[in-house]
């Protein structure tokens, strides 16, 4: 039996969760979510744990369990904590600022890059350099982190560049005099 689909959910307090047939829906502090479970797998409520069960062990339907089970763990803790994704810009003059929903960042382009945040991620820059992306949806805000890593990655000569935080450039030697 799949391992990660055996786990229960633990329901926290101020989250109000709802099962309509296949459908789920999430409601916290910090938002609401809804999502249709795939069709053989189901999950119940008891108490405040949610459990989610497969009706056989075919190869797909064990994908699935485990698979949803994640995302409804990734729907509760959305909606009660959020989740926050950090990059960090390196380089003479690239910089960034945050104006709304709307991220403007100059990256050593002929022209500065405007960037449209999704629905649902607020953006904050520190410094210029730090950028700090929020929001309940953990899919949603990792797309658009690596959209904002994929307008200038990270080059491995001097490292220049956008960058997550925890991520470590392998650094190349450049040209030797002989």
């Amino acid at each position: 039996m799949s391992r990660v689909g055996r786990q229960p959910i633990t329901i926290p307090s101020g989250v109000q969760v709802t099962l309509k047939d296949n459908h789920i829906f999430i409601k916290g502090t910090k938002g609401q979510m809804d999502w249709d479970i795939p069709d053989p797998i189901t999950a119940k409520q008891e108490s405040d744990t949610i459990l989610v069960e497969r009706p056989n062990d075919e190869r797909q339907n064990k994908a699935l369990h485990g698979t949803s089970r994640a995302l409804i763990a990734n729907m509760v803790l959305g909606v009660s904590q959020g989740f926050e994704r950090k990059l960090e810009i390196n380089g003479v003059g690239y910089r960034a600022n945050a104006q709304g929903t709307t991220l403007n960042l100059e990256l050593g382009y002929s022209h500065p890059i405007k960037y449209e945040l999704p629905k649902g991620i607020t953006a904050e820059v520190v410094k210029n350099v730090n950028i700090t992306l929020r929001g309940i949806n953990k899919q949603v805000l990792g797309e658009a982190a690596a959209k904002v890593r994929s307008f200038r990655p990270p080059e491995p000569y001097k490292g220049k560049g956008v960058k997550y935080v925890e991520e470590h450039i392998r650094r190349k030697v450049g040209k030797k005099n002989v």
